[in-house]
């Protein structure tokens, strides 16, 4: 390390560099960003230094890591044995093996319960490492991990069978009920009515939809980048907070997160000159125009990309780089899985819906920003299957629409919602605004501007070469109307075959 600063002419770091511990950086950035005063903070992942999970207390500018679970014993690590296993790459496939979850049944709780994992009543636990083999292999699991199961991992791209949908329901389960004994246990300790999470595991929105509703805490609050991006946040409010002394300014209203809306954003002529070098042909409108236009295009079945402002800070795309589509039409998830993204066809979208409309649509009364919350579609939305689609199994249950907004509604009518506000992002808002005057409905769905194995797109150039390599039909950067019919054919781009691995 010493070396790598002197490259960049600063070789005496001493007195120079604070290091701030993994989990307390998680910590921070959980509690300090959070609209509470005081809360309990809970972070889990896969291992930081040695630690796997820690509970904290957060009050003003105070934080204090009260207990801690060490490695090998890890909630994320068990999680990502199973994402392993059933043929999904460690460290980004786990997301995969939570949206897989609806379709299998939790059929081998009971053999986790009995040979992989031992839960204590206040949800801490340890892990039986005579199954697993990431502490001193190569490999997540072993062979007796194996035999357990029945048989070896599944291959990377190998068809989905219904063990890998029952497995992948399985360790979600689990971990759903160590989450929720955490937090009843952290609720009767601390008696602090507010949680706040992070870590890689608080990315795992269905287990903290269930905590909310759980009601032992009255509130919780997910940092957005939850996974290690955003330790670099917390260990520079560790530092600010906690070493510097400095104290913590409270927000007016909602957290200190900016909507996570932090990153890079571009001019409008930056754009344009941007798009002209790219090769690109497109209308300027004005802010009316464009949400006119680009509403109208969703009404029509139209996948939009939307580039606009800054970008956001975390693995979700919330409304400044996304593809959007009309979340009534049946065909659109498909659509955009296996047309657009390039990915498996099980895999779910997230509605975007007007802040204060959500509780019309889901059953949720309480802001989600994020997309870190699950709620379940609203019962008077919903449509109940025939006897005949009840009898399907696995990814068949895809085929049937399941709501009024079935392009977001998973198998089991659960949703992961994002709520879009006025103040953090007026053009979405609006854009979403425009949408329901013109069709009734508040909720579109939203998913991130990129296609399978490639980062979220960061610049305008990138969006156009996203646009001319997938079949999004129209495109929107800054005031710029990009639709597919009117550019160069010489420029398209074919991605279905040299898509990578994610």
């Amino acid at each position: 390390m010493r070396d790598e600063f002197g490259e960049i002419g600063s070789s005496d770091v001493s007195g120079k560099l604070l290091f701030s511990e993994h989990h307390l950086s998680h910590a921070a950035s959980a509690f300090f960003p959070s609209p509470f005063q005081r809360a309990a903070v809970l972070t889990l992942d896969g291992v930081g230094e040695w630690t796997t999970s820690s509970v904290a207390l957060g009050h003003g500018s105070s934080l204090e890591i009260l207990n801690e679970i060490h490695f090998p014993h890890s909630l994320g690590l068990l999680y990502s044995a199973f994402t392993y296993y059933t043929g999904f790459k460690v460290n980004s496939g786990e997301y995969k093996l939570m949206g897989l979850a609806p379709y299998g049944e939790p059929k081998f709780v009971n053999l986790i319960r009995e040979h992989l994992i031992d839960i204590k009543p206040d949800g801490s636990f340890r892990l039986n490492m005579d199954y697993f083999d990431y502490c001193t292999g190569l490999t997540m699991t072993n062979e007796r991990f194996d035999r357990l199961f029945g048989g070896p991992p599944r291959s990377p791209e190998a068809l989905l069978t219904q063990r890998e949908m029952d497995l992948a329901a399985s360790v979600q389960s689990m971990t759903e009920e160590v989450i929720v004994k955490m937090g009843r246990s952290i609720a009767a300790e601390t008696k602090e009515r507010n949680l706040c999470l992070a870590g890689g595991v608080a990315l795992n929105c269905v287990a903290n939809g269930k905590l909310l509703r759980d009601g032992c805490f009255d509130d919780i609050w997910v940092q957005p980048a939850a996974g290690d991006a955003g330790g670099a946040l917390g260990a520079a409010l560790s530092v600010y907070h906690l070493y510097k002394k400095q104290p913590r300014a409270m927000p007016t209203s909602g957290d200190s997160m900016a909507g996570s809306y932090l990153g890079p954003e571009f001019g409008q002529a930056d754009i344009e000159n941007r798009l002209r070098a790219a090769g690109a042909r497109f209308r300027v409108v004005d802010e009316p125009g464009l949400l006119e236009e680009c509403a109208t295009a969703l009404v029509d079945s139209k996948a939009l990309g939307w580039f606009q402002g800054r970008m956001e800070f975390g693995p979700r795309a919330l409304g400044a780089r996304s593809i959007l589509g009309d979340a009534r039409s049946p065909q659109m998830q498909s659509v955009l899985n296996l047309k657009i993204k390039y990915r498996e066809s099980f895999r779910p979208f997230a509605p975007a819906v007007l802040a204060e409309d959500v509780s019309e649509w889901f059953e949720v009364d309480r802001p989600s920003p994020y997309m870190l919350m699950v709620a379940d579609v609203q019962k008077s939305h919903r449509r109940q299957p025939t006897q005949a689609e009840n009898e399907l199994f696995g990814i068949e249950k895809l085929k049937v629409p399941r709501s009024d907004i079935p392009a977001v509604t998973h198998v089991d009518y659960s949703a992961r919602v994002q709520t879009v506000h006025r103040e953090t992002n007026p053009l979405f808002y609006g854009l979403i605004s425009r949408f329901k005057q013109q069709t009734g409905c508040s909720v579109i769905v939203n998913t991130s501007f990129n296609i399978r194995g490639e980062p979220i797109v960061h610049k305008p150039e990138d969006a156009f070469r996203c646009f001319m390599g997938s079949e999004i039909d129209v495109l929107a950067v800054g005031r710029c109307v990009l639709r597919k019919e009117d550019q160069d054919l010489a420029l398209r781009i074919d991605y279905r075959d040299a898509v990578a691995d994610d």
